[in-house]
Parts: structure tokens; C-alpha cells; sequence
């Protein structure tokens, strides 16, 4: 009787041991092709996502974004001609990730800033304003070394100020903004 006891205490014991002693990347750096909906207005623009995460734990990180994205407006449905737009977003925070063998689902909730410009003829404007994203994405680990990001998709939240009535009273106002990306991550350090 003594001896299941035994061997059943150690392994409620050694389980918690054996939960902290697993292997997990101690830096994630991703890179790739990002697609990003800018509301109002739903203006399309393609660019770049790149993020490096460092991994407190085996689930609990923080991480740093960059992204830049470009495009031309549209007016009733047409490209307007001469006319470009960009959107650079810099944010920062939490990252909850479960590893689950080959596949690493995570989420992050990032929160920062992001810079947007527009210009036609040689004439551009631009302005910063809050930028908060929630979402999370799946990673599919290809070796030791080496994960594929197949999705990531984010709600991003924007607060730029609007002049609706000739520049008189500005206005704070929220734009509902997507993101997706997808591309590689690089696992370092063990």
C-alpha cells in the first residue's frame, strides 16, 4: 500500500517540475507580408509586419510590433490618381501562448501609437495618433529553430482627430481598423 502511495506523490510533486523544465524559445522574431484595412473609408493597404517577443515563461511574453503598410485611396470605388497613403503602427505589450506540440496558438494585446500620411502633386499631410490592437494568431513550428506564422489577425483601434467643420472644433474620433499577417518566425535561445 505504501508503494502506489509513494509513486503517486512523486508524481504529483514532480509534474509541476517537469511543466517549468519544458522547452520554449526564449525570443520569437517574425517578418512578414501584412494586409491592413483602414477605416474610415475602407481603404486597402499592403506592407510589412514585424514583431520580436521575448518569453518570460513557456505561455506568458511581451512584445514589441512594428508595421507599414501603403496604398492609394479610393473614390467611388476608383484608385485616386497621384495619391498615396501609409500607416505606420509602433505598440507593445502582453503575448499569452500555448504550445501544443508543432502548433502555437497565441494571443497579445498590443497598445502604441501609429503615424499616418496622405499625399497627392507633391503635397502630403500626416499625423500620430493612439493605436491599440487585440488579437493572436497560430504558429506552426517547421524545426527547432524555424515556425511559420499562417495567420495573425488583429483588431486595430485608432483615434485620430477629425476637423469637421473647417478646422474649428476638432474631433477625437475612433476608427475600427483589421490587420492580418502572415510569414516566418525565428525561435532563438532554449
Amino acid at each position: 500500500m505504501r508503494k502506489p502511495a509513494l509513486v503517486l506523490s512523486m508524481i504529483v510533486f514532480l509534474l509541476p517540475v517537469a511543466a517549468i523544465a519544458q522547452v520554449y524559445p526564449k525570443v520569437e522574431v517574425f517578418g512578414g507580408y501584412s494586409y491592413f484595412q483602414a477605416n474610415p473609408g475602407a481603404v486597402n493597404l499592403n506592407g510589412w509586419n514585424a514583431s520580436i517577443a521575448g518569453n518570460i515563461t513557456n505561455w506568458f511574453g511581451v512584445v514589441g510590433d512594428v508595421s507599414g503598410h501603403y496604398g492609394s485611396p479610393k473614390e467611388f470605388g476608383f484608385a485616386v490618381p497621384y495619391a498615396d497613403s501609409n500607416s505606420y503602427t509602433f505598440m507593445g505589450g502582453p503575448k499569452l501562448t500555448a504550445r501544443l506540440g508543432a502548433f502555437t496558438p497565441f494571443a497579445h494585446f498590443l497598445i502604441g501609437a501609429d503615424r499616418a500620411g496622405t499625399g497627392a502633386f507633391g503635397y502630403s499631410v500626416s499625423d500620430t495618433a493612439l493605436a491599440a490592437a487585440v488579437g493572436g494568431g497560430l504558429d506552426i513550428k517547421v524545426n527547432d529553430w524555424l515556425a511559420i506564422r499562417a495567420a495573425q489577425a488583429d483588431y486595430l483601434m485608432t483615434r485620430f482627430q477629425t476637423y469637421p467643420d473647417n478646422y474649428r472644433h476638432p474631433h477625437d474620433e475612433r476608427q475600427n481598423n483589421f490587420r492580418f499577417s502572415a510569414g516566418l518566425v525565428f525561435l532563438l535561445g532554449k
